[in-house]
């Protein structure tokens, strides 16, 4: 059993392997593929009697969610260079990922209130808020072929939204219904100002620490009091993504951060080599985690919950309001983010990893929520992304998703090169 376990997880991981090479050829979200795997193995699991109910997947998920969150964020910080001219593409990027939750919050807990009218006003919000966050887990490995401001824009605003929805979504499960609204927004600002302040020193500290360690071991050590740090702030309800973002960007942006007096501390040709290696391992990881996650929450889904026309009408009209949404705040604050950032919004890890604290919760519970409203738009936004990144490069859907190596390299195929070339280059620079 022991080894037919560890042929089944390595099987697993070399999959994910050949599923990211289909995604860049086809666009597909490897995560839908992975999701596809989950289920499957649920299926022949079930078959033959071996899954059974015992099986720990909630705490298993929530284990790896969070793990792979850090990660995540993490790989995403260190490919962020902050620079003069990008200040206010990050401010932007900000006020659009906070429009984006805030509207969405209310947007769909009126939608909640709708379809369950014994439901009051403060449970509907705190189950709209997963639903409401953009899923960077799945954002920043499908915007690799985005270039220039359009793919830094969507790594911010996915970053930002995971950071802004978390933080939000546990103060509202701390505040239980029972604060005021100016309480808990006075909480959040004093929360942020705490865990930017932390933040701030911490991220010095671990970088002055990173540079002056001789062991040979130390790219784990770090994620380690990482994750530490990580799970302390939980603990305290301090918004932790914003220790390990901030970590990140002052490991990669030394020359802004360690200036004037602080420049004697710290040694860049001792650091350079090691960020290489530390960037490597990160996007490793991440990777990893990402994929055992998503195939471990295909194995949590049960089919019955896709048949039920109600859950699937339902699920259509919370997407609509995401993108109405998305769509009103892009064309006031961002026109030149429109296409394809405007379908670049799915939702997975973080909604994922945000219903299962729900489903613990015994005073914020909607007793016939079904699951499927939770795996549906995660389904329909990854197809738009995917529908919205194929239509970007100037292909088509049906050419890309039965896409065929071509054994000669013939006049049509350098054309079509040449033309996705193109329509790249002028989507990704067009306005800037």
């Amino acid at each position: 059993m022991t080894y037919l376990l560890i042929m089944a997880l390595a099987g697993i991981i070399i999959l994910s392997f050949f599923f990211n090479i289909l995604s860049k050829k086809t666009n597909v979200p490897s995560v839908l593929m992975l999701i596809a795997l989950g289920m499957g193995l649920k299926a022949a699991l079930e078959a033959n009697g071996i899954l059974n109910g015992d099986l720990p997947i909630d705490q298993i998920l929530e284990v790896l969610g969070n793990v792979g969150l850090v990660m995540i964020v993490l790989e995403a910080a260190l490919d962020l260079k902050l620079e003069k001219e990008k200040t206010s593409l990050i401010i932007k990027s900000f006020i659009i990922a906070l429009l984006g939750i805030a509207g969405s919050m209310f947007g769909l807990a009126t939608f909640f209130l709708y379809i369950f009218p014994s439901t009051d006003l403060y449970t509907a919000i705190v189950y709209s808020i997963p639903l409401s966050i953009m899923s960077s887990a799945i954002i920043i490995p499908s915007v690799g072929r985005l270039t220039g401001k359009k793919k830094e824009f969507m790594v911010y605003e996915s970053t930002f939204s995971d950071i802004l929805g978390i933080m939000v979504f546990y103060f509202m499960i701390g505040a239980d219904g029972g604060a005021g609204g100016g309480s808990i927004i006075w909480e959040i600002f004093l929360n942020i100002f705490v865990t930017i302040l932390l933040s701030v020193i911490v991220a010095y500290g671990l970088v002055y620490l990173f540079q002056h360690l001789r062991m040979q071991v130390k790219l784990f050590l770090v994620i380690g009091v990482l994750l530490l740090l990580f799970a302390v702030g939980k603990y305290f309800h301090l918004s932790s993504l914003l220790i390990i973002l901030a970590f990140g960007l002052v490991l990669n942006n030394t020359d802004v951060f360690f200036q004037g007096r602080l420049s004697k501390y710290f040694d860049k040709e001792k650091v350079k080599p090691i960020l290489h290696d530390f960037h490597t391992l990160t996007l490793e990881s991440a990777f990893l985690i990402r994929t055992f996650f998503f195939v471990v929450f295909g194995l949590s889904i049960t089919l019955s919950s896709l048949y039920n026309w109600k859950v699937a009408v339902n699920s259509v009209a919370i997407v609509a309001i995401l993108y109405l949404v998305r769509y009103i705040a892009l064309r006031l604050l961002a026109k030149e983010f429109l296409f394809p950032e405007l379908f670049i919004a799915p939702r997975g890890l973080i909604t994922v990893l945000l219903f299962f604290v729900l489903a613990k919760s015994d005073s914020v519970n909607i007793p016939d929520f079904d699951a499927g409203l939770l795996l549906y738009p995660i389904l329909i936004t990854s197809i738009i992304m995917m529908i919205a990144l194929i239509s970007y490069k100037g292909e088509k859907v049906k050419d890309v998703l039965f896409y065929k190596i071509p054994l000669i390299k013939t006049e049509e195929n350098e054309h079509l090169d040449e033309r996705i070339r193109d329509n790249i280059e002028k989507n990704d620079f067009d306005g800037f």
